[in-house]
């Protein structure tokens, strides 16, 4: 059974990064370009929101769900790698839950962002995934 949640936890967090890797650069595209062409800001406000509820937020459960599977059939909640996995993976949450607030503003019309800013955002999801990365597989500590 391990080795089947294993693979669902692998394929429910490899979508949600991507999800966190796209929409960033949706939101870049819709500051830049949407202004005020409220077709192209409705387009992207809906592929964010079907991104974001679709795809993201249930890969992001069954990522959690699994992965605390997991890490009790291992017995790591002891192990310090674990502490600080979870710890970016909190991390990862709360940077979903911002990315949720921007859609929320981009869509009312009301961000004050700009595309440099969403540029610059889109960094923090490639670096807590590296290090969630190296924390799984090395488990240095």
């Amino acid at each position: 059974m391990y080795d089947w949640i294993l693979v669902l936890h692998i394929a429910a967090w490899t979508s949600w990064m991507a999800g966190l890797f796209y929409l960033p650069r949706l939101f870049v595209y819709h500051a830049e370009r949407a202004g005020s062409n409220a077709e192209m800001a409705e387009t992207f406000s809906t592929m964010q929101f079907k991104l974001l509820r679709l795809i993201m937020l249930p890969a992001m459960i069954v990522t959690w769900v699994s992965g605390l599977y997991l890490a009790i059939d291992g017995g790591w909640f002891s192990d310090g790698w674990m502490h600080a996995k979870i710890t970016l993976v909190v991390a990862m949450s709360a940077f979903h839950g911002v990315c949720m607030r921007w859609h929320r503003a981009l869509a009312a019309g009301t961000n004050d962002k700009s595309g440099r800013y969403f540029r610059i955002a889109n960094e923090v999801p490639t670096v807590i995934f590296l290090l969630i990365v190296i924390l799984a597989i090395l488990k240095p500590f």
